[in-house]
């Protein structure tokens, strides 16, 4: 941000201020409700200040809070000395450079198996059928976990660490989408595009094809192209930065799996880029 920048009419930051009761009874009986009241207030202004493009003047925070200025510009000096606010030239505010050192640590902490595990478990149980998680390592995929019961009509075929061909997979035809005609034609020569029933694709032109839809559709199939009797389904989980870094499929007996699944499927690996930080908004 550029602290040349002059103040700009304040937009409301998603309603915090109508969302927070500054004054409520419950907030202000003892040293606890007063932290809590302190805690509010302060969050009310980041969230204000991160609404904004450009440094922003205290009338105008403490318009869209509803703070009184003198309360605004205490809080807002507490802010700058723990450098969660930066105050520039001209007496606005932006946000500081500790929020970014803190949403570091939190993006390393983040773990897509950890974000993944508990939206796998609640679409096993509305499938019956077992649920994968993948990720690219080189020119396979593998899986590295997975929710599934012996309701889900199959012994699992690949283990957990297991690895298979891009190409015969759902997941592997995800990442395979991602990337442009020149890297899928680089892992054609690499491969061979060996196959391992007679569905699975062989053919340079077959695979192209294959991938236009998966980009056309959002998704992708394996249709016993891996393992004869087992069909999957594919959609792709995305990280912070919006590159696609796991698969979240579907395997049943292939007369078992159901086109009637791909909404929650989509919808539940869209929950867990979301848990990654992925915005779809920011994205399309």
């Amino acid at each position: 941000m550029n602290s040349s920048h002059s103040a700009r009419p304040l937009q409301p930051p998603l309603q915090m201020a109508s969302t927070h009761s500054f004054a409520s009874p419950a907030h202000t009986n003892g040293g606890l409700g007063m932290a809590i009241q302190v805690l509010e207030r302060a969050s009310a202004l980041l969230d204000a200040l991160a609404a904004q493009p450009d440094p922003v003047a205290l009338k105008d925070l403490s318009k869209v809070t509803g703070l009184h200025p003198s309360t605004a510009h205490r809080i807002l000096n507490d802010l700058v000395l723990g450098r969660y606010v930066d105050r520039v030239d001209n007496g606005l505010y932006q946000l500081g450079m500790r929020l970014l050192e803190l949403g570091s640590l939190v993006k390393g902490r983040l773990n897509v198996r950890e974000a993944a595990i508990d939206a796998m478990q609640a679409l096993h149980a509305v499938t019956g059928q077992t649920v994968n998680l993948s990720v690219q390592q080189s020119d396979e995929i593998v899986y590295i976990d997975r929710a599934w019961s012996e309701r889900s009509g199959m012994q699992v075929v690949r283990a957990i660490g297991g690895r298979a061909p891009m190409h015969l997979t759902s997941t592997g035809k995800l990442f395979l989408s991602a990337v442009d005609t020149r890297q899928v034609r680089a892992y054609a020569a690499r491969t061979h595009l060996a196959g391992s029933t007679v569905n699975s694709i062989t053919s340079l032109e077959a695979l192209e094809r294959e991938l236009s839809l998966v980009r056309q559709h959002g998704y992708a199939r394996d249709n016993e192209e891996l393992e004869l009797g087992v069909r999957c389904i594919a959609a792709g989980i995305y990280d912070d930065t919006g590159k696609l870094v796991a698969g979240l499929s579907i395997s049943a007996p292939s007369g078992r799996l159901e086109d009637a699944w791909i909404p929650q499927l989509v919808a539940t690996a869209g929950k867990i880029s979301e848990t990654l930080g992925y915005d779809s908004d920011l994205s399309n």
